[in-house]
């Protein structure tokens, strides 16, 4: 036994070397649904300069000594209501999606789930990786849509973590899948299961918000955004513009569903603070839309991968009890890509084009 255990390691170590360590990547979610848990959670969040892009002693100061507190124990309750048997959901569905995508993949890939933010670490996914040796690295952030906050965030944490590696293997990263086929076909697919149950007779796509400053900042023009116009096609000079990504895949899906010009928008929610956000915004859409006579209403959240707090809680209960007390009749909103095969088939893809 003593003169095989070295020989093991050594063939171990050969089949490693041509591994890909596939490491997936979620937002996060607190470890608990407790406040000081949260508490942590939103720290840690809101402390990344790519998400509240101020200066440091004032995002220090922003985000200690006025959200953590005052907002973590309200954020905690709305946790506690999310919260399964299995946790939180959008950890559950990730480690799904880990499981069965390894399945897919096979033995030639080591996939990992990781959160840009708490647990499991994006360092102990990667420092994984590192310590198997393995060939190539592919970083999938469960953006659907470019957004710095977001996509940029994960590609900065990856290359914090692997600039003091002694030997830094081949890393790719997937952008985006606004509007890869298979992205198009789950929501499609999905939707026209309750259009099968329902007549809507108004279709909304709302995306998380994001300030209009950051919009502008991802301009290499300087003259190109107008946070209008310029969003109603993808050229060269839009191509990473989150709010033009968003509309685009909002395009796609009405194509695909058949969806007459008129019948449908594109929305913005969970705003923060008092600076302007990219408009127009889901709540005030809301308003308008009930005031217009439209009382059935069948909305779609397309820049989430699992149902999370801003889908399950924001928009599936307290945006459905706004539209209710307005005078609408039948808000219904289309589910996530979670742990369908069909999301699982699309990293597929995006894998093996990386």
């Amino acid at each position: 036994m003593q003169v095989q255990e070295p020989q093991l390691s050594s063939k171990q170590s050969i089949a490693n070397h041509f591994k890909t360590g596939v490491l997936i990547v979620n937002l996060g979610t607190p470890d608990s649904p407790s406040t000081p848990d949260v508490r942590k959670y939103l720290r840690e969040f809101l402390m990344d300069g790519r998400v509240i892009d101020f200066p440091f002693v004032f995002r220090w100061m922003l985000v200690n000594l006025i959200i953590a507190p005052f907002r973590s124990p309200k954020s905690a309750k709305v946790y506690q209501e999310l919260w399964t048997d299995r946790g939180s959901p959008l950890k559950f569905y990730g480690e799904d999606v880990e499981r069965m995508l390894q399945a897919q993949l096979g033995t030639e890939y080591d996939v990992k789930l990781a959160m840009r933010y708490q647990n499991p670490s994006m360092d102990a996914g990667l420092e994984a990786f590192r310590k198997a040796g393995y060939k190539k690295i592919i970083v999938v952030p469960f953006f659907p849509q470019y957004a710095s906050a977001t996509t940029g965030s994960v590609y900065e944490k990856t290359m914090e973590i692997v600039k003091n590696w002694q030997i830094i293997p081949e890393i790719s990263f997937v952008n985006t899948f606004y509007d890869h086929p298979k992205f198009v076909q789950f929501f499609t697919e999905a939707a026209q299961q309750y259009m099968a149950k329902h007549e809507y007779d108004y279709f909304m796509f709302s995306y998380h918000g994001l300030p209009e400053r950051q919009i502008r900042k991802g301009d290499c023009t300087g003259n190109t955004c107008k946070l209008g116009s310029c969003c109603d096609t993808i050229h060269a000079m839009n191509q990473y513009c989150y709010r033009a990504q968003c509309h685009e895949t909002t395009r796609l899906l009405a194509k695909s569903l058949g969806l007459k010009e008129g019948d449908y928008m594109t929305t913005f929610q969970s705003r923060l603070g008092k600076d302007p956000w990219i408009q127009p915004y889901t709540d005030a859409t809301i308003k308008e839309m009930v005031a217009k006579g439209k009382k059935k209403i069948l909305v779609f959240s397309p820049a989430f991968v699992a149902d999370c707090l801003e889908t399950t809680i924001e928009i599936g209960e307290e945006y459905k009890e706004l539209f209710e007390e307005l005078g609408g009749e039948h808000w219904q909103l289309v589910e996530s890509l979670n742990n369908s095969p069909l999301w699982v088939d699309l990293l597929e893809d995006l894998i093996k084009k990386a």
